[in-house]
């Protein structure tokens, strides 16, 4: 629920559900690689397979911000299952992988892993799921140099004047011009662009409980984890986009 709400949907009532006949994987390829894959269902012909997870009931209004924050239309489609609940089978929308976005050499992070293994177990789904979930084997975390700004005058960017370049975005202090980027990353351009990713980041950790702040940045009032999390994205912006300032909080 912390990560649906990160997103900024807020469902009216969620409930367990099972969508029988097919199957979880994680073969959709993250737009960042020290993500690896994230998760996907497949239809299955194997005898017992299905997907458990919760069902939101969410108001209108709430679906671009979904179809925007799960890259639908270029990492994934949005269709129509039917889902098994307590009260009977229902239409639900869900979101499957894109063809070109498919890897099967992917697996996901520990980071992404632990927030399925919250949700699930907080939804109280069938412990013996949770347990096949729990084994689920993960990428293998590698340690990111610290990031370093490099050398020389550079301009130095607040809210306002990154928001007047749609094609710079900035993270934990650090500024970057996305023009020249990979075509695989043009739909983060619209996500990232003028705005400073710190939060949004911040809040998509395993450990977030949704209540990081601005405030809580510029006080560095970060922990280990938080600062070493941002600095593989750092890291990960560095190798993508094109460094080009710095980024002031105050």
């Amino acid at each position: 629920m912390t990560s649906l709400r990160a997103k900024g949907v807020q469902p009216v009532r969620s409930q367990p559900a099972a969508l029988p006949g097919w199957r979880l994987r994680f073969n959709v390829r993250h737009f960042f690689r020290h993500e690896g894959g994230v998760g996907n269902i497949e239809p299955s012909d194997a005898p017992g397979d299905q997907v458990l997870g919760v069902l939101h009931e969410c108001p209108d209004d709430s679906l671009p911000t979904l179809d925007q924050a799960e890259a639908r239309g270029v990492g994934y489609d949005r269709i129509v299952v039917d889902v098994e609940t307590a009260a009977g089978t229902v239409p639900a929308f869900a979101y499957v992988g894109r063809p070109d976005f498919i890897d099967e050499s992917c697996l996901p992070s520990r980071r992404y892993l632990n927030i399925l293994l919250r949700g699930a177990r907080l939804a109280e789904l069938d412990p013996a799921y949770i347990k096949r979930l729990a084994h689920q084997p993960t990428l293998a975390v590698v340690a990111a140099p610290p990031f370093e700004h490099p050398p020389g005058p550079h301009p130095i960017f607040n809210a306002d004047s990154l928001r007047a370049h749609p094609d710079y975005t900035a993270l934990y202090g650090a500024v970057f011009d996305m023009s020249d980027a990979r075509p695989s990353h043009d739909f983060l351009k619209g996500l990232f662009g003028g705005r400073d990713m710190t939060l949004f980041h911040l809040q998509r950790m395993d450990s977030s409980d949704g209540n990081e702040t601005l405030d809580d940045i510029r006080a560095d009032r970060l922990d280990e984890a938080q600062r070493r999390y941002l600095n593989g994205y750092l890291q990960e912006y560095k190798r993508e986009y094109r460094y080009i300032g710095r980024f002031a909080y105050y």
